[in-house]
Order: C-alpha cells, then structure tokens, then sequence
C-alpha cells in the first residue's frame, strides 16, 4: 500500500510539471483531491489492512493529500503570476500626447437615484449623513439589539477584517452614531432627528438576478415625540411618488428586525413586469424595498435616548432595486457589471 502512496506522488509530481494554464491545474486538482480523485481512491482499500496498518495508511494518505494541495496551491499564484506579466507585456501603446475623446461619461444609475432621494429628503427636513464602510461589530449588531450568537446575523453573513472589524452588512449600523450626535438638540432644543445615511453594503451570499454581495441602501430615521407609523407612511409614500413620478402600489407586511418593533416589509408592484411575475421579483408580482419599522426602545437606549419619552421610525431603503424599477433592469449583477454600453444610457432627469 504504502509503493501506491510513493507511486502517485511521483506521477502527480511529474504531471505538476507539465501544467501550463489554470484549467489545466484545476482538472488536475480534481483528478487527485476531487471525491473521485486517485488519492480519495487509496482510502478504498483500508478495508482489508490491520487496525495497526489503517492508522499508519491513513497517516500516510493523509500526509499525501496535504502536500498535494499544497503545491497544487503554489502552482496556481504561480500560474497567476505568469498570466498577469503576459497581460502586462501585450499591453497596446498609446499616445498621451492624443487630444481626450469628446465623449463625455456618465453618472452611475445607482449615483442618479441616490442623489434624487437626497434631494427629495432635503425637502422634507432630513440631513444628509455619511458613514463609513468598515464597521464594528458593535455598530454593526450589537448597538441594533443583535448581541452575539443571535439568529438574525446568520442572515447577514459578511466579510471580517483581522482587526475584528467587518463590512458593515446595512446601513442602519451608522443609527448609533446618528443618534449620539443629534440626541442634545433633541433633548436640549426639541430639534427632531431627521436624518438619511447612503451607503454601500456587503454580504457574503449567492448572487441571482435579485441578489448581489455588493448593494446600496439608503437608512432613514426620524425620532421626536409621538411619531407613529402614520409618520413612516407618509415619508415614504412621498418619496415613491417623486422618484416614479406616479402613484405607486405599496404593501406592509410583517418583518422581523431586531431593531424596530413592530417591524414591516414594504413591498413595491413590480414594475418590471407589472405585477405578473418575473425573474426579478421571483414571479411573485412583488419586490422587497424596504424593511422598516418603529425603532426598538433599546436601540434608542443604546445612542442615549430615553424610550419613555421619544419615539421614532427607521427605514432601510434598497438603492439597488430602487434602480431596478425605476429603470427597468432585470438582473442586479448588470449594475456592478462595469458594462459602460448599459450604464452610459442613463442620464440626469434634471
């Protein structure tokens, strides 16, 4: 058993010499390390060693293994490399002396709808606030009422920096901060907190024509005495009506976010399809726009607000599939595709 070990590693040695591109490599690696790979195969016959030998065996397999993939790992970020300082030789000269083209660029669809909101928000008495895109888990869960090990952020599985901070997964991780900073002219000075934070967001997830790891929201909050959810109704059925420029169909629906109690869906009619069902509202006639809600009395706490006497609501608005409605594109991925034939076409309406 143990020539079969020394066997296949020299065949897989001399073959790892011959490789010459990533596909290469990568059928190789599933030729050897795949679940009906040679090595996987050596592991067949342990049946009939000795408890004694099917130690030391696997011992040896498993050593095997780990060298395998090792080197197969070498071999690609040299493989890498090598493509990388090919693409950079065959690169095309050009003459900088050249007058620019007279084309002139664009604004991204999603950078059009994001500043018409703002602009509608102005009107309405928001502040516009900026935030960054590496967060605490503190911002990010803990000061929302998400603590640690609780369910809701296995829905928000994001990317962590070695520092122990991540990519903030939504925007409402800048409520903390938002509340902090505005909460003495509330308390002192009766001013109202009415403020919207655009940001970019992360998500580790499976991407679909609805889906993507990399989106946009805009968060909203507005927090006084007595606001109700007559108040978020209203807020955001204005602001539907100026983006779209016509009445749109909405629906509330039940959410559940830790941060808002009592929480809602609001769904927008799809307008791609019109309601009939599509890829991009998963044929439900419906598209999720924006979870929102009455915000919880211990996210309140959390930025220095007393619940008892102050209430508020917050909204998470998707930028993203704002976008997508109001001009008709089917598959989010084409927004981050980087296709400068599909994202010049769109213009400022004003």
């Amino acid at each position: 058993m143990e020539q079969k070990i020394n066997s296949l590693k020299e065949k897989f040695d001399d073959e790892l010499q011959k490789i010459e591109n990533l596909a290469e490599l990568e059928n190789m690696r599933v030729a050897y390390l795949g679940k009906k790979g040679s090595i996987t195969d050596l592991l067949k016959g342990m049946k009939d060693l000795s408890n004694d030998e099917r130690k030391s065996f696997g011992a040896k397999v498993n050593e095997l293994k780990s060298s395998v993939a090792e080197k197969i790992g070498e071999k690609t970020q040299e493989l890498k490399a090598k493509e990388i300082e090919k693409e950079i030789n065959t690169m095309p000269e050009f003459d900088i002396s050249m007058p620019p083209s007279i084309d002139r660029g664009s604004y991204h669809p999603i950078t059009l709808v994001q500043r018409q909101c703002e602009r509608i928000f102005k009107s309405m008495g928001f502040t516009v606030e900026d935030y960054s895109e590496v967060v605490t888990d503190y911002e990010c869960f803990e000061s929302l009422n998400i603590p640690k090990h609780h369910p809701a952020r296995d829905m928000q599985d994001t990317y962590y920096l070695e520092n122990g901070q991540l990519l903030k997964t939504q925007t409402s991780a800048a409520q903390n901060a938002i509340y902090k900073k505005y909460r003495d002219a509330l308390v002192n000075d009766g001013v109202p907190i009415k403020a919207i934070f655009p940001g970019r967001c992360f998500r580790n997830e499976a991407t679909d024509a609805c889906h993507e790891n990399t989106f946009f929201q805009m968060e909203g909050v507005m927090v006084d005495k007595n606001i109700s959810i007559s108040n978020l109704i209203y807020f955001m059925k204005t602001m539907l009506s100026e983006v779209f420029q016509k009445d749109i169909k909405v629906r509330l629906r039940p959410g559940f976010f830790p941060f808002v109690e009592p929480g809602f869906e609001l769904d927008i009619n799809c307008l791609i399809c019109g309601g009939e069902g599509c890829s991009s509202c998963k044929h439900s006639g419906w598209l999720e726009l924006c979870p929102c809600g009455m915000i919880h009395p211990e996210v309140l706490k959390a930025g220095g607000i007393d619940p008892d006497e102050y209430t508020g609501f917050a909204f998470g608005l998707g930028l993203t599939r704002l976008v997508m409605m109001k001009y008709g594109i089917k598959d989010i991925r084409d927004l981050n595709s980087g296709n400068l034939k599909s994202l010049s076409q769109f213009t400022d309406d004003e």
